[in-house]
């Protein structure tokens, strides 16, 4: 796997996946952006979210729930010296159907997060990640 990450201009870039789809980034005002894009450490959180949010549909598929719709909202903490590294990441999974069965979303989601979720698990070396959910019903 391999990324690169272009300069543009001030303290925005344009990242490109080796499968050939880009991004804009962008720093922040006080460090001269101009707020054109997603900062680094929003993407490291959306990332989290992505990875373990296809590991949770993959897996509520395969177990032929009846999932409608499916979100993860994630909330990251920073420490507040530099590095400013996340210490506590928290993902809110929303699973939306009709019948769903909340032991399979509750095996889900501890699947992504104990065994699959390459994203999570790497973070979960450096900060304290952890995982709930709720079910809704459509309307």
């Amino acid at each position: 796997m391999q990324v690169r990450v272009k300069w543009v201009e001030g303290m925005a870039f344009v990242g490109e996946s080796g499968s050939g789809h880009g991004i804009v980034i962008d720093g922040p005002p006080d460090l001269g952006g101009r707020d054109l894009g997603m900062r680094p450490m929003e993407l490291m959180l959306m990332s989290v979210g992505a990875c373990s949010a296809v590991d949770v549909v993959h897996i509520l598929k395969k177990a032929r729930q009846p999932v409608l719709d499916c979100y993860v909202e994630v909330k990251g903490k920073r420490a507040e010296t530099q590095p400013k590294v996340f210490t506590d990441i928290h993902l809110h999974f929303v699973v939306i159907g009709n019948d769903l069965k909340a032991n399979q979303v509750e095996r889900a989601v501890k699947l992504s997060a104990d065994k699959y979720c390459s994203a999570s698990l790497m973070l979960s070396k450096a900060a304290k990640v952890t995982h709930d959910y709720e079910l809704r019903v459509p309307g």
